[in-house]
């Protein structure tokens, strides 16, 4: 199987490397530059990872977010994936069944971006962070973490 990156645009000038974006998309990166929020929703924590689920069927999205931890992802569908990173960069990454990739963050070292769903079918990932880290772990809200507990409705 083969890992194929398209580049749809080049990084953008050091000075404001996302001067060539659309003004929403720019305002979107500065709301959420820091967020923990590496997938739809955190399934499983403990004190040594986070396992992370993202399913975009077509033409979603998962806003930016801050990756600082050690993680792997694996996917077992098959699509296209659109990512916006801090450079400005702008890329198209066809996946496939199996796809795994391993990321290590030194101390102080991050990445940011953004990932749309372009192709015709539903993309599925998993990801798993590990902690700790050598960088400090991205509060995560519980609007974040799957909900195991049954709603409650007020009296009758």
């Amino acid at each position: 199987m083969e890992h194929k990156i398209v580049e749809i645009a080049p990084p953008g000038p050091p000075e404001d490397p996302l001067r060539d974006w659309p003004e929403a998309r720019r305002r979107e990166f500065e709301a959420n530059q820091f967020s923990g929020g590496v997938g739809s929703v955190l399934v499983s924590e403990t004190d040594r990872v986070r396992v992370w689920h993202l399913h975009l069927p077509p033409g979603g999205w998962l806003t930016f977010h801050r990756h600082v931890l050690d993680y792997f992802w694996t996917t077992p569908s098959r699509g296209v994936a659109r990512g916006y990173y801090q450079d400005g960069r702008i890329v198209d990454v066809h996946h496939y069944p199996g796809e795994t990739r391993h990321f290590r963050h030194g101390p102080g070292e991050f990445f940011v971006h953004a990932i749309e769903n372009v192709g015709d079918t539903d993309l599925i990932f998993i990801t798993v962070e590990f902690l700790p880290g050598e960088n400090p772990a991205i509060d995560i809200p519980d609007s974040q973490r799957l909900s195991t507990s049954p709603k409650t409705r007020g009296p009758s």
